[in-house]
């Protein structure tokens, strides 16, 4: 019966979650960016990292972001194998909108003095109110959420139901008041010897972070990168630059500048679309568009194919991120302004080209004109080169005078003078 009763208790201790698993160190990840695809997976890919620390701290600073990158952080947190800590530090961050999320998913949700958290009401990608009845599904989604999150870790419920409703938001001191963080901490150091031994009211994990040494991570340079390339007006406009570019260096061979310019736009254009989710029907719309205004510079359609060019053009541009959360959607004053530069510009180049060929031809008036033969059958007439021959098929010595008979599309007939 003893050895039976040494046994069971030898399986709860070893099953009962503790921070102890890790292997005596602090991950500190720094995040103070927005949040949206590209920031979420890499905290993502940090917190599974951190399953071998004793705890993750998520240094906090951050005006929000996207619902569905949020939902998905919160997810991993809560998924999470190590306790996690969120920090809103240092004095002068916040943790806004989505970040508020963020830290109530935490085990442990700790404060710098001066520092502050709320603002998480739902908004238009305009930054303007919703309207009535989406407003009232949406509060409520958002306000339960939260009021869940705060009441599983033993915090104010009420406080986060404000949060959504009434945009409220609270300095430091005032949440520690609320109940609605843990404590308040100077600075990491303190913040790790203050939770010493705490145990958590969600997950059950004992904390011994205590003189633990911390390995800080932040976001690398591609991770920033990515997160401000993936404005969608900014992809567009990488993407049109860039076929355009490599367009240009097909049909003028030898500039090299366009065409090189043109490949690193399009690869970054390209490097963005993975990260959000594309309509490739859109995609495919704005290279028919693109292929439509090439078409018409070569061929004479009186500018039929232009017009349906900048028609495919914006219908894609419009769709090409139109599963994408609203902040991630093209915006229509910016592709009227490309549309509308790009129609100017063809159609500015269409009247050239119609002026060019109702101008008379020049032709007639080369005859009579008097030039100087320069060999291998060209002669020089009024400083241009043209091929000619003469009437009975004699070459031309050099620096022979001839006078101009008659032109035979670009060749001259001419004779000696």
């Amino acid at each position: 019966m003893k050895r039976a009763l040494i046994l069971a208790m030898l399986v709860a201790l070893a099953t009962t979650p503790s921070a102890s698993a890790g292997n005596g160190r602090v991950l500190a990840v720094k995040f103070d960016a927005e949040v949206n695809p590209a920031t979420q997976r890499w905290l993502s890919d940090r917190i599974d990292e951190g399953a071998d620390y004793d705890a993750l701290v998520i240094l906090l600073d951050t005006p929000g972001g996207l619902e569905e990158s949020m939902r998905k952080i919160v997810r991993s947190e809560l998924a999470a194998k190590e306790p996690i800590v969120v920090y809103v530090s240092p004095n002068g961050a916040r943790a806004a909108s989505a970040g508020v999320w963020i830290a109530e998913a935490a085990d442990v949700l700790a404060m710098a003095p001066v520092s502050n958290i709320g603002s998480s009401t739902p908004i238009t990608s305009t930054g303007g109110n919703i309207g009535t009845d989406l407003k009232r599904k949406i509060l409520n989604d958002a306000a339960a959420s939260l009021r869940n999150l705060a009441r599983a870790h033993g915090r104010n419920a009420k406080w986060a139901d404000l949060a959504v409703r009434k945009a409220s938001n609270l300095a430091a001191d005032e949440a520690l008041r609320m109940n609605v963080i843990d404590l308040i901490a100077p600075d990491l150091p303190t913040l790790l010897q203050r939770i010493d031994g705490r145990t958590v009211k969600l997950r059950g994990f004992t904390l011994h972070t205590a003189n633990d040494p911390v390995t800080t991570k932040e976001m690398g340079f591609f991770t920033r990168l990515l997160s401000t390339l993936i404005d969608p007006n900014l992809l567009s406009l990488l993407f049109l630059a860039g076929i355009g570019g490599i367009l240009f260096e097909v049909f003028h061979p030898g500039v090299v500048l366009p065409g090189a310019l043109g490949a690193v736009s399009l690869v970054t254009a390209l490097f963005g679309f993975s990260i959000l989710p594309t309509d490739w029907a859109g995609f495919a719309l704005i290279l028919l568009g693109l292929a439509l205004l090439v078409i018409d510079a070569h061929v004479v359609t009186h500018g039929a194919l232009t017009l349906s060019g900048l028609v495919a053009l914006a219908v894609g541009m419009l769709m090409l991120f139109h599963d994408a959360p609203p902040p991630y959607e093209v915006s229509v004053w910016f592709v009227i302004a490309v549309t509308g530069t790009l129609g100017g510009f063809m159609a500015f180049a269409l009247g050239k080209a119609v002026q060019a060929r109702r101008r008379p031809s020049a032709m007639p008036a080369m005859v009579g004109a008097e030039g100087v033969a320069r060999g291998d059958g060209f002669v020089a007439v009024r400083g241009e080169l043209w091929q000619a021959s003469t009437d009975d098929g004699t070459p031309l010595e050099p620096g022979a005078h001839v006078r101009v008979d008659d032109v035979e599309g670009l060749r001259l007939k001419v004779h000696r003078v």
